[in-house]
This record gives C-alpha cells, structure tokens and sequence, in this order.
C-alpha cells in the first residue's frame, strides 16, 4: 500500500483545504482509495468544497498520527466520473453505501496530480514520501 494512504487510513479523519474566492476552507475527510497507482477521495457534488475545487483545483490535506507526526499532501484534484472507480470507492469505504450509489448522480470521485507529500515529525525530522 502506498504510503501517503496508509498515513490517512492510520489517522481515520484527515483535513482537506480549498480555496474559497481568497479565503482559505478546511473540512474534515475520512474516505481515500489507492486504485492504479491514483489516490482517490469522495465528496458531493452538492457541497461547497465540490464547488471550489471545480473552481480552482489546488488542494491541500493535512493528517497527523497520534504519535505526533503529520503528513502535508498538496496537488491538483482531478474529478474522474467512471461508475466503476465510484463502486471501487464504495466497496473500499462500505460506510459511504449509507449515503451514495455509484450512479445517484451526487457522489463524485476525485485523486490528486502534481502531488507533492511530506511527512513531519514534533522532533524536526522531515520526510518527503514518493506520489
């Protein structure tokens, strides 16, 4: 498993930055996928955060262990509307079942390009992780 997903799947709820006009926007996330070499995420179309990423496609997602050490994940998103990759997400997050079908025409998919992803740690150490 690639790992940028097992630091997120490791802290369960991780934190996804938009922007917003000029304004910064942080929301919690808890669902991410790795399928062919991509790492995907979840929303609803029907949110703001759906709406600023169509906007302006920069993003940024901040997690941190208990332990203390924190990843920084930023890129591009890229929304991939393949039925398949949505039931791929369902099945790998069983939870999202209760609220998306694959063709509900509201759950959205999308993964991140031009990734750049560190990791931290409290004691000053830094590690750049592979995309």
């Amino acid at each position: 498993m690639n790992k940028i997903v097992e630091f997120l799947n490791d802290t369960k709820i991780f934190y996804l930055s938009t922007i917003d006009g000029d304004k910064p926007r942080v929301r919690p996330f808890g669902a991410v996928m790795e399928k062919e070499g991509k790492i995907y995420f979840c929303t609803n179309n029907q949110k703001d955060v759906y709406r600023q990423m169509q906007k302006n496609p920069n993003i940024e997602i901040s997690a941190t262990k208990e332990n203390g050490d924190w990843l920084r994940l930023s890129g591009q998103a890229v929304f991939d509307t393949s039925k398949d990759i949505k039931q791929a997400m369902l099945d790998e997050c069983p939870v999202l079942k209760t609220m998306y079908s694959a063709d509900d025409g509201k759950f959205e998919i999308f993964y991140i390009t031009n990734t750049s992803a560190t990791v931290f740690s409290l004691c000053g150490k830094k590690e750049t992780l592979e995309t």
